[in-house]
């Protein structure tokens, strides 16, 4: 059986990430499963274990990173952790299937350098910072001073575009999606 592949996919909020990787799996061109992250924090209500995160305690977790069960991990807030497991993505790869990670830029840089030619990496970039701006005010759902941080951390995040495999402008969603698809799908194809 050939061995999946790994598709690492960034992007600033705001900037369609989560729409474009639910399109492409929508459309089923490409083989991808979705990695489940690993989290220690309490489960929300609804959400089950191994099916919306690895619900680990706070010492599990710091175990697993010291033993290096995470091809990536992130404490996002101090004492919160999120992370995505090798066993997760050996699991769906030794399964014939490529996995997507949906993970932010210093993860995405570090699967990237673990996983060599076996993974590509994919930067989202939405058309411009004011562009972006103008979106996350659409949403209507944060203050002005939430909005101006998330611009800030966009125009951090989107300093890491050039060390990545390829970029996409979402500038029109569905031009955006055929051209993720286009080159993910030459990507998995090829040998």
């Amino acid at each position: 059986m050939k061995q999946g592949k790994v598709i690492i996919i960034s992007a600033p909020s705001g900037c369609g990430k989560s729409t474009i990787i639910k399109a492409l799996r929508e459309r089923g061109n490409i083989d991808m499963g979705f990695s489940v992250s690993a989290t220690n924090r309490e489960p929300r209500p609804g959400e089950k274990d191994g099916e919306h995160y690895y619900f680990l305690t706070t010492e599990q977790f710091r175990e697993a990173i010291d033993r290096g069960d995470f091809v990536e991990y992130e404490e996002v807030y101090p004492g919160r952790y999120y992370g995505t497991l090798r066993s997760e993505i050996d699991r769906i790869t030794g399964e014939g299937h490529n996995v997507v990670l949906d993970i932010d830029v210093k993860g995405g840089e570090r699967v990237k350098k673990l996983m060599g030619d076996r993974a590509i990496s994919l930067f989202i970039l939405p058309p411009s910072v004011d562009e972006l701006r103008r979106r996350l005010e659409g949403r209507g759902t944060d203050a002005p001073d939430v909005i101006d941080q998330r611009v800030g951390r966009a125009e951090f995040e989107l300093s890491f575009a050039p060390r990545y495999d390829c970029r996409v402008v979402n500038d029109d969603l569905q031009e955006a999606v055929d051209n993720a698809e286009r080159i993910l799908k030459e990507f998995v194809d090829a040998e």
